[in-house]
């Protein structure tokens, strides 16, 4: 007899792209903050988010055609990942905060890389940076494991962390 596994059977779901994509990354490359080095007031903001909230990841996420690049980071090590297996990738398609109780009983997410292996995401949620061209990009908090999903939904209307 097999395992049994309550995990959804389907496989992850890429985000899809936004209607308007081409005036999103048109926005997204006017900013000028692509690929630049950190900047302090941008890390300040990300430090104090992940103690506010109580997150071990707290990102700033820029999403470009390919990638999901981390204008700031706090408790992560890498500096982008690709398009395709980012959560932000999804955040920036809504304009509420999009909240992921547990990834791995998400099937957008249960068998995401990201969720499977480090840093091993099981919360989520990630608010979207509105742009006159389009949603370019989230702020967004993650952990290892799952919470309730109202958690970090006073982001949006936190003042220190207002866009």
């Amino acid at each position: 007899m097999g395992a049994h596994c309550d995990c959804p059977d389907t496989a992850m779901k890429e985000p899809p792209r936004p209607a308007h994509e081409d005036d999103r990354l048109q926005a997204l490359r006017q900013l000028l903050i692509l690929d630049i080095p950190p900047e302090e007031q941008f890390d300040r903001l990300t430090a104090f988010a992940a103690q506010e909230f109580d997150m071990p990841i707290v990102l700033l996420s820029l999403i470009d055609e390919k990638r999901q690049w981390f204008k700031s980071r706090h408790g992560l090590d890498v500096c982008e990942t690709a398009r395709g297996i980012s959560f932000c990738g999804h955040a920036i398609l809504h304009d509420d905060t999009t909240v992921v109780p547990d990834a791995a009983l998400d099937e957008r997410f249960a068998d995401n890389p990201l969720v499977t292996g480090a840093p091993h995401i099981q919360f989520y949620a990630g608010a979207p940076l509105k742009m006159p061209g389009g949603r370019t990009s989230a702020r967004c908090a993650s952990s290892t494991t799952p919470r309730a999903s109202s958690t970090p939904s006073t982001w949006p209307s936190c003042p220190r962390c207002a866009t």
